[in-house]
């Protein structure tokens, strides 16, 4: 749907993300102003948070492919994130990799286990697949944890640590102009400040919204959608259905790899209690909040799960002290029952998600006052 008085003259324009100039306009003065006025005026608790979304972003973007788009429900993707970090833990723990030589290990590694884990697709779809991507989550996690048996140096239960990445340029120290409360923030070789985070997150992030965004649009993001609504009518179209499944859980453990690399080195550690089986699960609400087979929906949904999280982990000792007699473990569980809920009220009220809802929102106003 297009603003009033604007056409589209070729076929390019129409297969444009960003069609308008005020779009375009829009689009750069949030860049701008996200890449600027974000990291340099919120606090530390508040960066940490946005890191934290960020990471998750990417690692729901490639469980977007694979469930949105594909169809091929997986609720073992954590597993495939531990596997990116492990791989670049090992190699920078042991073998003193640097951070960059490992990205495309863990990307890789990550992609080739969930090429095998994907092969139950080929027989089993629906309830039957979703079993066999738990059984991938208790498998993974379960062979991490016990490694060193296998001759694998993954540190078992008490994990490894990992050095912080470096960026190529020796040991120059640059201190910035600017200064936040009476400390100056410094910039030097070594990421290891939650605003230098910020900006190697953040880059990675784009990175994969666009190149989740345009997935969609091509041959194969097409060849998804075609098998996600109707596999038969797509295999008599002449899909090869094992080919592209297969594919989908490739390119989704890739984004997986991605997410793992960037956080075993924001921690600076690799734990298998980072990877439960409980992130698996939000992820999946998260897609359902946002909106499945959306880009943008694996966006707002990581965002308003999250901050809902943060929100009530925050609210909820203010609510002890006023309320005594609550129990702290009912505080405890506050956040996790507040997040259910929220998730089994967009299941019944809004199926389609946030993106569907904005989607119906910028239409009403595009389309005023005929909005009816």
């Amino acid at each position: 749907m297009q603003p009033a008085g604007t056409f589209n003259m070729a076929y390019r324009q129409d297969m444009a993300i960003i069609r308008t100039r005020f779009q375009w306009v829009a689009f750069i003065g949030f860049l701008v102003f996200f890449f600027t006025v974000i990291p340099l005026g919120v606090s530390e608790g508040m960066l940490s948070l946005i890191n934290t979304i960020g990471i998750v972003i990417i690692a729901v973007l490639g469980l977007n492919i694979l469930i949105g788009y594909c169809g091929q429900i997986s609720i073992g993707h954590a597993a495939f994130v531990a596997v990116g970090a492990y791989t670049a833990g090992i190699l920078t723990h042991h073998f003193g990799w640097s951070a960059w030589a490992t990205l495309p290990f863990s990307i890789l590694v990550a992609s080739l286990i969930g090429l095998i884990f994907g092969l139950p697709a080929l027989r089993v779809k629906g309830f039957y697949l979703a079993m066999t991507t738990l059984a991938a989550q208790v498998m993974i996690i379960w062979f991490i944890a016990h490694g060193e048996h296998f001759g694998i140096p993954t540190g078992g239960s008490y994990g490894l640590s990992v050095a912080r990445p470096t960026l190529p340029i020796g040991n120059m120290v640059i201190t910035l102009p600017w200064q936040v409360g009476d400390t100056y923030r410094v910039f030097d070789s070594v990421i290891n400040k939650e605003w230098e985070f910020f900006y190697l997150i953040m880059v990675f992030v784009v990175i994969a919204v666009f190149l989740a965004k345009n997935l969609s649009r091509t041959r194969i993001g097409r060849a998804f959608i075609a098998i996600r609504d109707n596999d038969l009518a797509a295999e008599v179209l002449g899909i090869n259905l094992g080919y592209y499944k297969l594919l989908a859980f490739f390119i989704a453990c890739a984004f997986a790899g991605l997410a793992g690399w960037l956080n075993v080195y924001y921690f600076a550690s690799a734990f298998t209690e980072h990877y439960p089986l409980m992130n698996s699960i939000w992820w999946v609400g998260i897609l359902i909040v946002g909106g499945l087979g959306s880009t943008m929906g694996a966006i707002y949904g990581a965002v308003f799960i999250l901050l809902l999280d943060y929100g009530a982990a925050v609210l909820a000792p203010m609510i002890g002290n006023v309320f005594p007699a609550v129990g702290n473990q009912i505080l405890a569980a506050s956040t996790v029952i507040l997040k259910g809920l929220v998730i089994a009220l967009f299941i019944v009220f809004e199926p389609r998600g946030i993106n569907h809802r904005w989607e119906i929102i910028k239409s009403y106003y595009r389309l005023m006052p005929f909005s009816y």
